[in-house]
């Protein structure tokens, strides 16, 4: 699966709603799971299966992460304010953590009850655990369809993993009643939920840590730091690069913050644009914020030192595409 931040040519624009029909797609994904869940667990009581029961439990966690996802991909599309400069494009960041850490929590659940019935096993009705099991394929595969073609985000793919897990342990649990049938071992049962909850734990645990890394302002995946610098410091005129900053603004978008010393003065305008350019094209950064620093020899601009070393830096509020003005006043320091 590929992460969510490619280099190499991925062009992220300012405000990114989910892609066409996806709006769509978790509408049905929730209702034809809403449905499901219901089926499943009066089934999962009536036939006293632990494996239905708990992937009922999964399927119901998942329902509330889809609505969790469109949640967030919705709140992405608010724009700007005052308050929030990047508008609330960072919930998808939360949603994919939360939705993460849901699916991990509905797991403690399944395995505590599973280990309860391996240790006092019960009779299943395995006929009917399979029909419920081979329904749920069909939702489950079928939602995760609707999402196949966001993999870009990592909110839209939190859902589609979701639901390719869901339709991996509906599977599971059609071949653990085909087992029961033809051995009879009831503990056939809570062991294949052992195994789902396996299942679900491994799949879940990359998104767990990307959505983490992420919330912690962490560099997207993808993106190599010495590549980033390297890239800048090999521009024209650029003599040092430091408070070199990269983040991502959401699930699908990058910012970037870098001082760029300059002996030879501000390179103007036209630098600037094609610093932002090279930098989305190669990185897939679409938010990048440059500051020059002279530091020229035998004058005080500056010193050697940069001015902000021990201050705060607040960069980033605004997205400069290739709008950066000469002079700007940074930290008090005018640049000639």
């Amino acid at each position: 699966m590929h992460a969510h931040h490619h280099s190499g040519g991925h062009h992220h624009g300012h405000f990114h709603a989910p892609q066409a029909g996806h709006g769509r797609a978790f509408a049905i994904g929730i209702a034809l799971n809403l449905a499901f869940v219901a089926i499943e667990a009066g089934y999962g009581f009536w036939a006293d299966s632990m494996a239905l029961l708990s992937d009922a439990g999964h399927n119901l966690s998942d329902v509330l992460g889809l609505a969790i996802a469109w949640g967030a991909a919705l709140l992405a599309r608010r724009a700007p304010t005052e308050r929030f400069t990047y508008g609330l494009r960072s919930s998808s960041i939360l949603a994919a953590l939360f939705n993460a850490v849901l699916l991990l929590v509905a797991v403690g659940g399944i395995v505590w009850e599973s280990i309860q019935r391996l240790i006092a096993p019960t009779p299943v009705a395995a006929g009917a655990m399979m029909i419920v099991a081979g329904i749920g394929i069909v939702v489950n595969g079928f939602t995760a369809f609707l999402f196949m073609g966001g993999q870009h985000d990592l909110n839209i793919r939190g859902a589609f993993l979701h639901m390719v897990a869901d339709a991996a342990v509906s599977l599971g649990v059609v071949l653990g009643g085909l087992a029961i049938l033809w051995t009879g071992a009831d503990w056939i049962d809570p062991a294949l939920s052992l195994v789902i909850a396996a299942v679900i734990v491994w799949g879940t645990w990359g998104l767990l840590k990307q959505s983490l890394a992420l919330s912690l302002h962490g560099v997207p995946r993808g993106i190599a730091m010495p590549d980033v610098r390297n890239a800048l410091e090999a521009m024209p005129g650029v003599a040092r690069v430091h408070h070199l900053h990269v983040w991502a603004v959401s699930t699908t978008e990058t910012a970037m913050t870098a001082h760029l010393v300059m002996p030879g003065g501000h390179p103007g305008d036209r630098f600037l644009a094609e610093a932002q350019r090279e930098l989305k094209a190669h990185f897939g950064i679409g938010h990048a914020t440059l500051q020059i620093e002279v530091h020229r020899p035998g004058t005080d601009n500056h010193g050697p030192e940069c001015p902000l070393d021990d201050h705060v830096e607040i960069h980033g509020g605004h997205d400069h595409e290739g709008h950066d003005h000469e002079g700007h006043d940074h930290g008090g320091h005018p640049h000639p």
